[in-house]
């Protein structure tokens, strides 16, 4: 979901007074751009680089007259500037013939050799973590955070497009960035007052929330979910940084000197402080790198002042630039603590200098620091409750004396201009349209009702042929403590009338106990999964494959009924206890067949199973994280584990159930970052059936008939080719990123991103199993003999929306109908 909130944000959101601001170039003799330049006021630690192109802007709330441009292997040059406002300056570097005394003179790619600033650098990491908050016992302090987001490069033909007609007193509070010296109109805004504490000999920590105020798109907790995940938290002395999905070097890394050119640049004293002054760059383009400068101390070997720019070649999509600065205080003459977290993202579909977008800005303020004031351990499980009504309800004062940064005239006024846009009938039609496409469903505010999801409405497959649905959902609010939901669906080639209902109700908000149930009856491509279907609303991609290799006449008619009780006794530890009854028949007889041995039948077979289970299901996903209290709660991170244990107990003759036996299923999904090269996806799944159950019931090994690239499936198995009782199966998939091809010159422009595949699984079946489904009209077959294996190579981020796979079959070529090969694809907007 938060890949289509992205771009749908962005293609909807399609003069702060300082006393200094410049914006230029800076090019060398012949011309050409000089990237990474250094660009400071003179007499001041306020500075910027050149980017790629070797333009810059800057501002400051200070008046200076002297600007001072450098560079290594050129003259530095001074320049005055005339007035307070200097745009568009052209500033030409000579070539530089001197040395002067102790001064190294670097040029190109530096060497790690007998380089001062990597001696420095590896001081840095020597005392990363005896710096900042880990120096003491225990430590606490108050923290703000305002999330913002701009539409930006604003112009006179924006101001009079047809978009904006009826709203032309939105422009009446424009302001100016201070880093791109673009002009931007502020739409959203989201503050957070908190107070975190930690504990580094008991290892604890935590953050009470005892404000929250937000305007713009609060209620729509999808864009919400995705601004959380956007902005998670990050720390400069790790070695890599995550941002937008991707993980890049830090320039603090220990891998850095193999990634970036440093630079010792200057030194000076900076809040009585002797400080070292370091630039960086990349060693090559097209990897996740910044580019930047910081300052650090000499003898603490901390960072006093940090900035970091993303470089425009970086391999990631819809972003044109990130900027992130971090400004430390001293306290205790030696101790160097965060104060102040900056990060600017500029959003947009192009990545040329003049097109439009959106800033995303982060400011995060630290203040109020208190150290060794123990607290029992029990103080840091009890948690407060982010979610208290009282939270998001505090008033003008709380915010005036808890506010550890002042809103500037542009950002006080966004509350009001929000406020005043949702009675504009226009806007009103703008936010449905970008509501609809981000959540699926189309919002009835005066019923309380939710009508969708609209991305399910066309359908097809063999038995059905062209299929319709419609469905509906209550909503009164993003933390309702109940949900009803349903949907209805014809098939015109049956002509069928199929349809889904779930309920679900929270009983108990701290413990999350909740009861659900539901009913579903309907056609349904059983097996893309080892474990079986319990959802009553969902349905698999290759039930309604509108293109599908072979023939898709697999298809199963089901009858699913389920209750389940769910609790979450620890966090993100969950308990499920439920029951299910199903109804299984083929939906294509004289294609498939679901038929086993049934001696209390007059032939002796029985085409339809009928069965009753009772299932207890134990998840475990450690480091998730989550917004929202209610019945349904939204996802805002995807670097967590999953540990997922399962028993079935299958009940013969209640309610006409057909068969006795019980089933225990293990999984274990894990995501890695491996540095600097990408992502790696894993999962482990083990399971066995104890007791004779028919085919219906067995756990079938998950081919994928479909053109789509589904993780977790077998690209190069037909449904239905290989069944088990007793299986261990493995997917590995790995995301380089775009680290490899970054190395290709002719494929370098393209970032395009590597990713490469490989899955097994080894299976076995009973005689006895084999024997009750006997009547059926498809072989059964286990890959017992050896491991069944696949592999596959792809390329992503094509057009930045396509990814093309290429799998093969390691094994078992000589199975009817094999496919050796196989093409897949999938599409979607991600960074």
């Amino acid at each position: 979901m938060k890949k289509i909130v992205f771009p749908l944000f962005l293609f909807f959101s399609c003069f702060a007074i300082s006393q200094s601001k410049v914006s230029g170039v800076v090019v060398d003799e012949l011309g050409d751009p000089v990237a990474f330049a250094n660009v400071l006021f003179k007499n001041s630690v306020e500075g910027t680089i050149t980017n790629d192109n070797g333009r810059f802007y800057m501002e400051s709330d200070n008046t200076y007259d002297i600007l001072l441009v450098s560079f290594i292997g050129y003259a530095p040059q001074e320049i005055p500037l005339p007035s307070k406002v200097n745009y568009d300056m052209n500033i030409v570097l000579q070539e530089s013939n001197e040395q002067l005394d102790e001064v190294v003179i670097y040029v190109g790619k530096q060497s790690k050799k007998n380089n001062p600033a990597i001696d420095i650098l590896k001081k840095i990491w020597a005392k990363k973590r005896v710096n900042g908050v880990y120096k003491f016992k225990q430590y606490q302090y108050d923290k703000y955070e305002k999330v913002e987001f701009d539409l930006n490069t604003i112009d006179s033909a924006l101001m009079k497009s047809k978009i904006f007609k009826g709203m032309e007193f939105v422009f009446q509070d424009l302001d100016t960035s201070r880093i791109t010296g673009k002009t931007y109109l502020p739409i959203f805004i989201n503050e957070v007052f908190s107070k975190a504490y930690g504990d580094n000999l008991l290892d604890e920590s935590k953050e009470d929330i005892l404000g929250s105020k937000n305007s713009g798109f609060s209620n729509n907790q999808a864009i919400t979910a995705f601004v959380e995940d956007l902005y998670s938290d990050y720390d400069i002395y790790d070695n890599y940084l995550k941002f937008f999905d991707k993980s890049f070097t830090s320039p603090l890394s220990k891998t850095g000197i193999d990634t970036y050119n440093y630079v010792l640049s200057d030194s000076t004293f900076i809040d009585n402080k002797w400080c070292y002054n370091i630039i960086y760059y990349p060693r090559r383009k097209n990897e996740l790198t910044f580019k930047g400068d910081f300052w650090v101390n000499d003898s603490t070997f901390a960072i006093k002042k940090i900035n970091l720019e993303v470089t425009k070649s970086a391999n990631i999509n819809w972003v044109k630039e990130v900027y992130i600065e971090q400004d430390f205080e001293v306290v205790s003459d030696s101790v160097f603590l965060l104060k102040r977290d900056y990060m600017l993202s500029d959003f947009s579909f192009s990545k040329k200098e003049k097109s439009k977008g959106l800033y995303g800005k982060r400011t995060t303020v630290y203040d109020n620091y208190k150290f060794d004031i123990p607290k029992p351990k029990s103080f840091y499980k009890n948690e407060s409750d982010p979610f208290d009504p009282i939270v998001f309800s505090r008033d003008s004062t709380f915010w005036k004396n808890n506010r550890l940064e002042k809103l500037n005239k542009e950002e006080s006024g966004i509350y009001k201009l929000l406020d005043t846009l949702k009675t504009v009938p226009k806007f009103k039609t703008y936010y449905n349209l970008v509501s609809v496409m981000a959540s699926g469903y189309v919002e009835i505010d005066k019923w309380n009702l939710d009508i969708g999801d609209v991305y399910s409405v066309f359908g097809y497959n063999d038995a059905e042929g062209v299929r319709l649905r419609g469905g509906a959902r209550t909503y009164f609010g993003q933390n309702d403590p109940w949900r009803l939901e349903g949907y209805m669906a014809y098939g015109f080639g049956d002509r069928k009338v199929k349809h889904g209902f779930s309920a679900k109700w929270l009983l108990d908000r701290k413990s999350r106990l909740m009861i659900s149930g539901g009913n579903r009856r309907d056609i349904e491509q059983l097996g893309l999964s080892l474990t079986s279907t319990n959802d009553v609303l969902g349905r698999s991609i290759a039930s309604s494959s509108v293109v599908t290799v072979g023939n898709n006449d697999r298809l199963t008619n089901i009858n699913l009924s389920t209750f389940n009780v769910e609790m979450e006794p620890l966090t993100n530890f969950r308990i499920r206890v439920g029951s299910t009854f199903r109804t299984l028949s083929s939906a294509l007889p004289n294609a498939f067949s679901l038929d086993y041995l049934d001696p209390t039948s007059p032939i002796g077979v029985s085409s339809e199973i009928k069965q009753f289970d009772i299932n207890t299901t134990l998840v475990y996903t450690p480091g998730k994280k989550t917004i929202g209290y209610g019945v349904e709660r939204y996802d805002i991170n995807d670097d967590y584990s999953t540990l997922l244990l399962s028993y079935t107990k299958g009940l013969d003759g209640f309610m006409e159930s057909d068969f006795e036996y019980e089933k225990l299923q293990f999984s274990y999904s894990q995501p890695w970052q491996i540095g600097g090269m990408g992502r790696l996806f894993s999962t482990v799944e083990v399971g066995k059936t104890f007791g004779a159950v028919p085919l219906g019931l067995l756990n079938v090994v998950p081919g994928n008939q479909t053109l789509f690239t589904l993780y977790n499936t077998f690209p190069n198995l037909d449904f239905y080719e290989f069944v088990t009782d007793t299986y261990a199966s493995v997917h590995f998939e790995h995301n380089f990123n775009g680290r490899l091809f970054s190395r290709i010159p002719v494929l370098r422009k393209l970032n395009l991103r590597e990713i490469i595949g490989l899955r097994g699984v080894w299976g076995d079946l009973s005689e006895e199993n084999i024997l009750l489904s006997s009547p059926t009209n498809i072989p059964l077959l286990a890959p017992t003999d050896k491991i069944y294996w696949e592999y596959s190579f792809g390329v992503g981020n094509i057009f930045k929306i396509f990814r093309l796979d290429l799998n093969f079959r390691g094994n078992y070529l000589e199975n009817p109908n094999a496919r050796p090969f196989s093409v897949t694809g999938s599409f979607g907007f991600s960074f």
